[in-house]
């Protein structure tokens, strides 16, 4: 039986579980119970009515939040001169081809995004064992294999992140900070929600969203209502 601390099991019981609770109540709730030592990430994770081991049921895209993450991004770029230039003047905090690929062969994985230009994707997608399991490997639906670099970066520093629903159907991200604001929370929630909503496949047949929480690195998960939520 899985064992909690003191200080989780004391926030815990301020959640009802048996209760849905709206939206805006709960993102109150979630940051009153972020108590650990550090600035916790606030998290969402919603329960699809998908079966991703079909391909057309996949449900993978980009979404930027008007708040970004409060998260510092490491971005490298592989690409070759003058592009890596160009992706290091617009904040890249790495950028070059062959010896980031070695470094990688090497074990090397210190970055949360890679972007490549498709010039490349030859050499980089003998880099799939490592950078795939990681969820680091450069996708052109997503936006990370591109010949607009600047773009990309700046998009990907201001708060541009990727989700995939996993195999049991649930999609989650980390989108802020339990430091921010209540207000700036709530919209960043609302603009990843609808952004799921849009990316319904076709094929999905009866109820798509099935469960909504919210939660903390360390805190209880927070179950919302999805009609708490405004769609666009």
């Amino acid at each position: 039986m899985k064992k909690f601390s003191k200080r989780y099991e004391v926030v815990a019981k301020s959640v009802d579980k048996s209760k849905v609770y709206d939206a805006k109540e709960a993102v109150g709730l979630v940051k009153k119970n972020a108590t650990a030592k550090f600035d916790e990430s606030f998290e969402i994770a919603i329960k699809l009515g998908v079966d991703p081991r079909k391909a057309d049921q996949m449900v993978r895209g980009t979404v930027s939040l008007p708040h970004g993450t409060g998260k510092t991004v490491k971005v490298l770029v592989l690409a070759k001169s003058p592009k890596d230039q160009e992706a290091l003047n617009a904040g890249a905090d790495y950028a070059g081809l062959e010896e980031y690929i070695e470094k990688i062969k090497s074990g090397w994985t210190d970055v949360d995004v890679v972007i490549a230009t498709p010039d490349v994707m030859g050499e980089v997608g003998k880099l799939g064992r490592i950078l795939g399991p990681r969820g680091l490997m450069p996708n052109p639906k997503v936006g990370t294999v591109t010949f607009e670099v600047e773009k990309a970066i700046k998009e990907i520093k201001a708060g541009k992140i990727e989700y995939r629903v996993d195999k049991t159907g649930n999609v989650s991200a980390a989108i802020g900070k339990c430091s921010f604001e209540d207000n700036k929370l709530y919209e960043n929630m609302i603009t990843f929600f609808n952004n799921i909503l849009r990316a319904k496949p076709s094929t999905a047949k009866g109820k798509y969203v099935k469960h909504i929480s919210l939660s903390s690195t360390m805190g209880p998960g927070v179950q919302i209502s999805e009609s708490s939520v405004p769609t666009e």
